[in-house]
């Protein structure tokens, strides 16, 4: 169960070398456990050497948590109440529930008595819109238009392709391709003075995008690196 948990968490083949690593064990013991999975009907495919996968249409029931995976969940859970928008936080409340009504007796104080918390003492900036449209928006792959507001106070009206959002401690950050600027740049909500959902797809997938974002920002990072005094241009470059 443990190494298909392993096999489940990861897209990519996984080789017997870190499966071994992470539950402390050889390698000829995973090869083994790995013909054992096999001759027992489970999809799990590759060899030693490249790695292997979980078929599609194989899964462990879903409520088979550890004490470990159930901390971790109420830990997210309360982080997204310090944090997110209305919606995202009756979200986790009603999903915690559910878990507590199906867990083992034994293990329900571990999920609803965890003894981890998320600060909420820092003062939320307030938004100007609503954020769950634009959480849907980035589901469906669409633009938005917005107005918004600079840390200098000039206004401007984008329409952006959101590809994200960060939760930070004080403030909420869009990840977005902006066509105004014809560049990647994060947009503070709270500056957000107005939006519109539009039905417009982006041009690109999601998934591409994020990945062309990442490369922009390990570009960056690097560059920052070799030039510390550029660090706070950089930054005030990209959030507009």
């Amino acid at each position: 169960m443990q190494i298909i948990q392993i096999l489940r968490r990861e897209s990519r083949p996984v080789t017997a070398s870190a499966i071994a690593e992470e539950l402390e064990v050889t390698p000829r013991t995973i090869y083994r456990d790995m013909v054992s999975l096999q001759a027992n009907n489970v999809p799990v495919a590759g060899e030693a050497g490249v790695g292997y996968v979980l078929g599609q249409g194989f899964d462990l029931p879903p409520l088979m948590f550890s004490a470990n995976e159930l901390e971790a969940l109420m830990l997210g859970a309360r982080m997204v109440e310090a944090r997110g928008d209305k919606q995202l936080v009756r979200a986790a409340r009603d999903a915690i529930a559910k878990i507590g009504t199906v867990v083992p007796d034994d293990l329900r104080p571990v999920l609803l008595e965890a003894p981890l918390f998320a600060s909420d003492y820092a003062v939320q900036e307030q938004d100007n819109v609503d954020v769950a449209p634009l959480r849907e928006a980035i589901r469906r792959g669409v633009k938005v238009t917005i107005s918004y507001v600079d840390e200098n106070g000039r206004s401007s009206e984008r329409i952006i392709w959101p590809l994200a959002i960060g939760y930070m401690v004080t403030v909420r950050m869009v990840v977005a391709w902006c066509e105004l600027r014809e560049d990647f740049r994060h947009f503070r909500t709270d500056r957000i003075q107005t939006m519109d959902v539009l039905e417009t797809r982006y041009k690109e997938r999601r998934h591409v995008l994020m990945k062309r974002w990442r490369a922009h920002e390990e570009a960056q990072k690097a560059q920052t690196e070799c030039n510390p005094r550029n660090r706070e241009r950089n930054v005030n470059d990209r959030i507009r």
